[in-house]
């Protein structure tokens, strides 16, 4: 009797979980973890890169339709990311490298080619103290300026700036040779660049002096 009294308690309770649903998924209810999660937990990253703000600096919704329209975002058009200025430093240093190299080459081919030939350029006596004079040197399309800057003192260099080839002149006066297209300076006992854009010294011409004549004969291309 009391057995089956006991499967008849466990039968009904059975019975009572069935019929009562609320009872079921009160039992069965578990709420997620994320159920509370901020509403923007699932949203997209934002790229770090785009930058959006109008040029008024009101929010989107609050611009008018032809900006919405036609988007100009002002800070993303100054913005550089860092693989831009990467690139920009690469393409920069491997251009310096291969000048290098070029400048290089052609020394080494100019060592190569043989002497330079010996060639009159002016007499002293027609080339005063403070004088200058242009002349081809070693060949007709190269350009050449001699400074005499004392009795005994004679100075030779390419005409041609090291850095768009503009025709320099000589400011003796100053001690300086000027490049009148982008204000670079050169050093005139030297012909080393002392300011501007110029970074290469000019050539030298080597000189010698016979008698009344002076001579031109080779040229030194230096890269410092």
């Amino acid at each position: 009797m009391s057995q089956t009294q006991s499967e008849n308690n466990e039968s009904g309770a059975c019975g009572d979980v069935r019929a009562n649903p609320s009872a079921h998924e009160a039992r069965h209810d578990t709420t997620p973890s994320d159920a509370y999660a901020p509403s923007d937990t699932y949203a997209p990253s934002r790229d770090p890169e785009v930058i959006t703000r109008p040029p008024d600096g009101k929010p989107l919704h609050h611009q008018p339709q032809w900006r919405k329209d036609f988007p100009i975002d002002w800070p993303q058009d100054s913005y550089v990311a860092r693989r831009d200025f990467a690139k920009f430093m690469v393409l920069t240093s491997l251009g310096l490298a291969i000048g290098q190299i070029w400048i290089g080459l052609q020394n080494t081919w100019r060592r190569h080619r043989g002497a330079l030939p010996l060639r009159k350029i002016a007499s002293l006596s027609s080339l005063p103290v403070g004088g200058t004079l242009v002349f081809q040197y070693p060949e007709p399309h190269d350009d050449c300026v001699l400074i005499r800057t004392a009795a005994h003192t004679l100075l030779a260099y390419s005409q041609k700036c090291t850095h768009l080839s503009c025709a320099v002149i000589p400011d003796a006066a100053n001690g300086v040779i000027r490049c009148p297209c982008h204000e670079g300076l050169f050093d005139l006992n030297s012909g080393r660049a002392i300011a501007g854009p110029p970074r290469r010294p000019l050539p030298r011409v080597m000189l010698s002096v016979r008698g009344d004549d002076v001579y031109a004969t080779g040229v030194e291309w230096r890269t410092l």
